[in-house]
């Protein structure tokens, strides 16, 4: 029985750089060294992007430079270097006028063992975290709506189609006045229809049929279709990334999705002159989620955004915004969002909506295809 022989070969490294460094700069996350009093003494390549500052600058100042008066991270600093032991917290908002405002983390600090008196610090972005979250949810809120609809296809109805039938029939020998009765009760029936027609979208459970989708020709099929309805009228700009592959998805289903975003988009904007929408594509490193029948996990690469500088969104809503009944509109529904969240979701893609006064911003992030050879060009 021979005994294969491992042979150890030298890591090459840059002059001046050591393997922890390397290894320390490799991570993604922000990592820092402190101390006792908050100095900091090291910070990865990480960190320099999270609190946009050169590893230099970053080690000049104290943490409390950077981070709030009183933000709950110093306190589990002492507590961390009193116990000798590591603590984790999660979701502090460690926002400031010079990293930006709500910037929700989780905090690691664990004490280093061969620096007496000093902790290593590491932050984790909740960003990536709450998508994930964000998703589970809005696909928890589909099963909801696909368990109403079928209730609602067979108890309502049903029912409905009696009423409607004995209004009409009382319509041939009214008078004009309890005709218009007659009428408004086949007309409401009919609206009633037609919403529960919408919602039995959502007991639609099969796997979805995908291919290679071009996303620059369902934006301008989309947008051919918005500027002659919903958008009539309205600036719609288009920045594209023209090496963009192709959607694994479904023509049909993206279409519905980015032309339900314009209309609500155009209905923010209302009469405003200046009122305008903004079309972009971009090639961004994805999160990777399970895509519905499947096990394999998927990255997300594709973001395609739809932009614009309407009133925004009421801050109190933005959390239930994809949820079913949710809407600002008077008659509105508050099926429409929802539904873009199950088509996202059906496609194991991820959708979000950034807002503020003047700028809301609905971000869609999508699988690419497999093999992405060949890019497919904006004006392909």
């Amino acid at each position: 029985m021979s005994t294969a022989v491992l042979m150890k070969h030298p890591i090459e490294l840059s002059p001046g750089e050591s393997l922890q460094g390397t290894v320390l700069n490799m991570l993604p996350h922000p990592v820092l060294l402190v101390d006792r009093y908050f100095n900091i003494h090291l910070a990865n390549v990480a960190a320099e992007a999270f609190f946009q500052s050169s590893s230099p600058v970053i080690t000049r100042h104290s943490l409390d430079y950077f981070i709030p008066f009183g933000s709950p991270v110093l306190s589990l600093i002492e507590h961390v270097l009193e116990r000798n032991a590591p603590v984790n917290e999660y979701r502090i908002d460690i926002g400031s006028p010079r990293i930006g405002a709500d910037r929700i983390v989780d905090v690691y600090v664990v004490p280093s063992t061969e620096l007496p008196n000093a902790v290593v610090l590491m932050f984790q972005e909740r960003t990536i975290a709450d998508k994930m979250d964000r998703q589970l949810t809005h696909r928890g809120a589909a099963r909801t709506v696909t368990g109403l609809a079928s209730m609602l296809a067979h108890e309502i109805k049903n029912p409905l189609s009696g009423i409607r039938g004995a209004a009409q029939l009382l319509e041939q020998s009214a008078s004009d006045e309890d005709r218009a009765l007659t009428r408004l009760i086949t007309d409401e029936a009919d609206r009633i229809v037609k919403l529960v027609d919408r919602m039995e979208v959502f007991s639609d459970d099969r796997p979805i049929e995908r291919e290679p989708v071009n996303i620059h020709h369902v934006l301008e099929h989309v947008k051919r279709l918005a500027q002659s309805g919903v958008a009539r009228g309205l600036n719609i700009i288009e920045h594209y990334d023209p090496s963009l592959p192709a959607v694994f998805g479904n023509r049909d289903q993206l279409v519905q999705v980015f032309l339900n975003l314009i209309k609500n988009a155009s209905e923010a904007l209302g009469d405003r002159s200046d009122g305008e929408i903004m079309l972009t594509t971009a090639f961004r490193p994805g999160i990777r989620l399970s895509t519905p029948g499947s096990k394999d996990k998927v990255s997300l690469p594709l973001e395609v955004a739809v932009t614009d500088n309407g009133r925004g969104i009421p801050g109190e809503l933005l959390p239930h915004l994809f949820d079913p009944f949710v809407t600002t509109k008077t008659n509105g529904t508050g099926l429409g969002l929802a539904l873009v969240a199950k088509i996202i979701g059906d496609h194991g893609g991820v959708i979000e909506c950034d807002t503020m006064p003047g700028r809301t911003v609905f971000r869609a992030l999508l699988p690419a295809c497999k093999a992405i050879p060949v890019p497919v060009a904006a004006n392909a």
